[in-house]
């Protein structure tokens, strides 16, 4: 049971700090100790991972402020033997209370109480309205964390370690995570301060965008410049892929800007299928043009069919 645990325990001896430490001064305390004794900065050393342990059940019963309230009362009763002493001058102590009920004299009888077994500890705590001591085990708390991945770490996959109050946790990255999904990892969080189960990591993963490639959901999807004239006559281009090498992909004649052109099997593959490379055609138009490309294109205008290729679009917006 917690209460016999946390008689013979002085958590606050154990990360250094006094009773009235403040839930800030606590967290910073116990990072320090816990970037010290990890079992990853002293591999092999079975007395830093046992220190490691400590100081991280320590932290999980004094964070948690129902539980620090909880075990200063327990302590404050004991001390490591659960022995009861009287209370100072002008006050009733403990021996005054158990004296009056089983009829001692004047608090000068002492009462030892062991710890466990029939007519224990935990049986005198249910004299005095114990239900609670009948409850069970609670669950320990969860425990988040958050993840970076790169783009393309995120679509293939992989495994990332965590540093968890229960130790070294390796955590199996799907195929395909999108950006801000969280992953349960079970029993890995806070250990249960009186024998329950550990409570679970909640990680959140974050994706760094790529350069040339965004998801659309199974789907990667990627901007294709052509020049005019291999989007006007035609052409076959190369166009990346994500991890691996370029593919030759056919522009056909009178290829308008917009146009998707998809390269199947090329996106995302999960458990969930497989996606395409989607290359959206974007016409680049050059900046500079030389005296004779200028000579050619007031050429082709003179020649080019006579469309207003807005003329639909005037005609739409009048309705």
């Amino acid at each position: 049971m917690a209460s016999q645990d946390w008689l013979e325990k002085d958590f606050y001896q154990i990360l250094g700090v006094a009773k009235d430490v403040s839930d800030a001064e606590l967290k910073k305390v116990y990072r320090k100790l816990a970037r010290k004794y990890h079992p990853d900065s002293n591999p092999g050393d079975a007395a830093a991972e046992a220190k490691f342990k400590e100081i991280s059940e320590a932290f999980a019963v004094l964070s948690d402020s129902e539980q620090r309230a909880e075990y200063d009362q327990i302590r404050a009763m004991g001390a490591g033997s659960a022995r009861f002493t009287a209370g100072g001058a002008g006050g009733q102590g403990f021996e005054d209370i158990f004296g009056g009920m089983f009829g001692g004299q004047g608090g000068r009888t002492q009462y030892t109480f062991q710890n466990g077994g029939q007519g224990g500890f935990e049986d005198i705590f249910s004299m005095f309205g114990g239900g609670a001591q009948q409850r069970g085990p609670r669950p320990g708390r969860d425990v988040t964390a958050s993840t970076t991945l790169d783009f393309e770490t995120a679509v293939r996959g992989d495994t990332v370690t965590l540093q968890a109050p229960s130790g070294t946790v390796k955590v199996k990255i799907p195929s395909g995570v999108n950006d801000g999904q969280k992953i349960k990892v079970r029993g890995k969080g806070e250990p249960s301060p009186d024998g329950g189960p550990a409570g679970d990591i909640i990680l959140t993963v974050h994706v760094r965008k790529h350069p040339v490639f965004e998801r659309d959901g199974h789907h990667l999807r990627l901007t294709l410049p052509v020049t005019f004239s291999e989007a006007a006559l035609g052409a076959t281009v190369e166009v990346p892929t994500l991890g691996g090498d370029p593919v030759k992909l056919r522009i056909h004649p009178g290829t308008p800007s917009g146009r998707i052109l998809r390269v199947k099997g090329r996106g995302v593959h999960s458990a969930k299928g497989s996606g395409d490379l989607l290359a959206e055609v974007q016409v680049a138009v050059p900046a500079h043009l030389s005296d004779e490309a200028k000579e050619a294109l007031e050429a082709f205008r003179r020649t080019e069919p006579d469309e207003n290729p807005r003329a639909d679009l005037l005609a739409r917006a009048k309705g």
